[in-house]
């Protein structure tokens, strides 16, 4: 009798073979990326602690320098010391605002300053003064007085080329219903819009009334400017004629449109 086929032998061998389990995949590899989150969250909270013990608590980016830009009447050093900085503190703690308000309390001649932090080490201070443009008489001292009507210093001598204010109350009428804070403003007003040229060579502002002021200029010439509208076209016209007339003692822009010049 014949034996089974090769066929039939390899039929019976493979159904005699146990059946290979499923591929598992080891536990360790689920949890690789829990892991890798793991561990990326705790060196990011180390370096986030580094990162903040190196703005607070380090030595190495703490306040030893302070400079100061922009002063022209004011020192450095009284810019510095109205500061107050906390020299040795960390940078980074550093109340920047609370220094600029404590510099425009203390120094009311700074118009506007910026503190900014200098890394590693520093604070700039960057100051604008405010700029007289117009002084008023107070006894043997002069008030200084700013393009904003802001009364801002108290000085002993004149600074050069800044007009003095004369209001003439006794005259005014207008003193009386808009009060001397009024008649100062319009003062203001013409004195801070003169050019350059021209404010170098006013002495004076003569205001008696909102309306008529008389600027004072040097060789005794003098300008009735009227009000304080209408500025810039008045300083125009007014160049005009005295380039004109270079010998004339008297100029009249209070009317733009129809000015006067006479010798006296």
């Amino acid at each position: 009798m014949a034996g089974p086929t090769t066929a039939q032998r390899g039929a019976a061998k493979r159904a005699d073979t146990p059946a290979r389990p499923p591929h598992i995949r080891p536990e360790g590899r689920r949890l690789t990326g829990r892991t890798r989150l793991v561990l990326a969250a705790v060196v990011a909270a180390l370096i986030a602690a580094g990162g903040i013990w190196v703005l607070y608590g380090s030595s190495w980016l703490r306040l030893e320098q302070v400079t100061t830009t922009g002063t022209d009447v004011l020192t450095r050093a009284e810019v510095e010391a109205a500061a107050a900085a906390p020299v040795g503190a960390p940078l980074i703690s550093v109340d920047t605002e609370a220094m600029a308000d404590r510099l425009r309390q203390k120094l009311p001649r700074i118009d506007s300053v910026d503190v900014v932090r200098s890394w590693p080490h520093g604070i700039g201070l960057k100051v604008t003064e405010r700029k007289p443009v117009l002084l008023v008489k107070k006894g043997a001292k002069f008030i200084e007085v700013d393009a904003k009507g802001v009364r801002f210093a108290t000085v002993d001598e004149a600074p050069r080329h800044v007009p003095l204010l004369e209001l003439e109350s006794d005259r005014s009428p207008s003193l009386r219903r808009f009060g001397s804070d009024r008649l100062l403003r319009e003062a203001v007003r013409v004195a801070g819009g003169l050019p350059t040229r021209l404010a170098g060579e006013t002495k004076a502002v003569r205001i008696s009334s909102y309306d008529s002021v008389v600027l004072e200029l040097t060789r005794g010439r003098t300008v009735m400017w009227g009000s304080a509208e209408e500025g810039p076209v008045k300083a125009r016209v007014l160049t005009a004629l005295m380039n004109a007339a270079p010998k004339a003692g008297h100029f009249d822009v209070s009317a733009p449109t129809a000015p006067a010049v006479s010798k006296s």
